[in-house]
């Protein structure tokens, strides 16, 4: 017999919400306050991990298509790249550029090149946070 879990459903659900929102505040906090890639990312992969905790595996895998070691992959390239992207113009690694647009509805935004590797950060932290949970879950199953 398959177990009611609408309780834990319903409020994984709307924990979850909150874990997203709140990692996403975290990672663009992280510029000018505590927070940044590492934490975001790390906020976001236990958002996604209680998802996979509340409903099985096969159904959080149908509705999030992703493969997180390419995840993870993918973060780790972009942060190079964005390091890297200093010693093209004869900077040190990880130097940092900044810049300001005027956006039609923000205004004068800043744009830094710091965004750009804490997002690389981000998505290797999630898809490496994420990838042992599914490799640890694997072998109890």
């Amino acid at each position: 017999m398959k177990p009611n879990d609408v309780m834990l459903h319903t409020v994984a659900k709307f924990s979850s919400v909150i874990i997203l929102t709140f990692s996403i505040h975290l990672f663009m906090a992280g510029h000018h306050e505590p927070g940044g890639g590492f934490i975001g990312g790390l906020t976001t992969a236990s958002g996604i991990v209680l998802l996979f905790l509340s409903f099985d595996i096969e159904t959080v895998r149908k509705n999030i298509r992703l493969d997180f070691t390419k995840v993870a992959a993918t973060g780790v390239i972009i942060a190079i790249i964005t390091g890297m992207s200093g010693l093209l113009f004869g900077d040190n690694f990880l130097t940092q550029t900044f810049g300001y647009l005027n956006l039609p509805i923000f205004g004068k935004t800043e744009v830094a090149t710091a965004v750009l590797f804490d997002t690389g950060v981000a998505l290797a932290v999630i898809g490496t946070a994420v990838s042992i949970i599914l490799s640890i879950s694997e072998d109890f199953s």
